[in-house]
């Protein structure tokens, strides 16, 4: 009875330590398995040769050649020349030319004789108003110029923001995925301790449900990051292949901002749209002076010769229209009113222009304040507390959600501090584009 009680307790105990060694086994197979699900997206992602990088100078390229409304932009600029050359056109001389028989008084016709007269016009115009034709031409010229300029300075800008929000999001799926590791395995310790009824299985449910919500956060900061490349490729036409990412280092930290009054002077002076409609007033003077120098009417030089089988005559002439009634009333006051309405246009645009540049500026000093205080005092109290949280739990002092508590005010302000920082990268992009940086037809790329 002895031996066999002795039998079969041996042969629990095998049986128990070949159960614990596949218990072993599993989970270390299990572990692999988690850490291999965690990299390897990644890893093939990042050393995949197939998928070609672009950085800003490239993007920028691709952008200034292929974007539609630039080159819409470009074509009316061609236009705009054109009508400069029609402005200065001078007015084409008219030739007349007749024939027919010869009759004398008594109606007799004879044969053979013909009568022939030919004459030959030039207008000679107004100089007033060609001078200010050909000026209000220009004035047209100078400001699809600087819708032009307008135009590209905005998608630079554009673009600038586009890559740093791709970024944005690519840091934040990056810090999803890393706390989603940790909380994968923080939900297993936590599964080990309920299987053994050392803790509640609230603090399973609690860590399946940081589990699901980091998967969440991971997938949406990914879908993000996509969408953002996907309008970069907007803004170049479709240029861009259909898997493509940014270089590292893409993006550029920027000119150190200037002051604040220097900025709004710089806005002022440099600012494409507002210099575009500084040349809409002009162009509207001159055009109100072209309508009121068109009173004055024109002359032509005629010169005509008639000639028939007796006699051949010349003569001379000059022809006027006499402004008696329609005296250009009508014209000169839609130029008054269109010169009143580009000034209130740029008046108006000025002003909002200083309060723009005065928001952006208020805006990139809250932001670099932001990113100070979080990455100096916050930042390293969160990582203090979370060794703590960690620390007690391992001593059995503080339980699994006070680490799960201290591991969320983590990610939250690491995700503040990502923000911070965009924040303040789009506010300084706003007052480069704002004072005009980028409206130059060689894009400065360096910062």
């Amino acid at each position: 009875m002895t031996r066999c009680f002795s039998k079969s307790s041996g042969h629990r105990h095998s049986w128990a330590a070949r159960w614990g060694n596949w218990l072993a086994l599993s989970a270390l197979f299990a572990a692999s398995g988690l850490q291999a699900q965690s990299v390897p997206q990644s890893v093939r992602m990042e050393a995949s040769p197939a998928v070609p990088e672009f950085d800003l100078a490239q993007l920028a390229a691709l952008v200034l050649q292929h974007n539609p409304g630039l080159q819409a932009a470009t074509q009316t600029l061609q236009g705009a020349r054109a009508a400069v050359t029609s402005a200065g056109a001078l007015p084409n001389p008219r030739l007349e030319w007749s024939r027919g028989p010869w009759q004398e008084r008594d109606l007799v016709s004879v044969a053979g004789q013909r009568g022939q007269s030919w004459s030959l016009a030039q207008p000679i115009e107004n100089p007033w108003l060609r001078s200010a034709r050909i000026d209000a031409a220009q004035a047209g010229q100078r400001s699809s110029e600087q819708h032009l300029a307008t135009i590209r300075n905005d998608l630079m800008a554009q673009l600038r923001l586009r890559i740093h929000e791709a970024l944005l999001f690519q840091a934040e799926a990056e810090a999803a995925a890393e706390a989603l590791g940790l909380l994968e395995q923080v939900r297993q310790r936590v599964r080990v301790r309920v299987d053994s009824g050392e803790a509640a299985r609230y603090e399973l449910i609690k860590a399946d449900a940081e589990v699901i919500n980091a998967r969440e956060r991971k997938q949406s900061a990914s879908l993000k990051a996509e969408q953002s490349l996907l309008e970069i490729n907007r803004l170049a036409a479709g240029q861009l292949p259909s898997r493509w990412r940014l270089k590292p280092g893409a993006a550029t930290e920027g000119q150190a901002p200037l002051e604040l009054a220097q900025l709004q002077q710089l806005a002022r002076e440099a600012n494409p749209e507002l210099q575009g409609l500084r040349h809409e007033v002009e162009r509207a003077r001159l055009r109100l002076q072209a309508a009121r120098a068109s009173v004055l009417p024109a002359v032509d030089l005629r010169y005509t010769e008639i000639k028939d089988p007796q006699i051949r005559q010349s003569q001379w002439g000059v022809g006027v229209q006499l402004p008696l009634l329609d005296q250009r009333r009508g014209p000169v006051a839609e130029a008054v009113a269109e010169l009143e309405r580009s000034r209130v246009l740029f008046e108006g645009r000025q002003a909002e222009l200083e309060q723009q540049v005065l928001l952006a500026w208020r805006a990139l000093d809250m932001a670099r304040l932001r990113v100070e205080a979080l990455s100096q005092g916050v930042l390293k109290e969160a990582e203090a507390a979370l060794r703590v949280a960690e620390a007690a739990y391992r001593f059995g002092e503080r339980g699994i959600l006070d680490v799960l508590d201290a591991q969320r005010v983590l990610r939250t302000v690491r995700a503040d501090l990502l923000q911070a920082r965009y924040q303040q990268q789009a506010a300084r992009i706003t007052l480069e584009q704002l004072s005009g940086r980028y409206a130059s037809t060689s894009v400065s790329i360096a910062p």
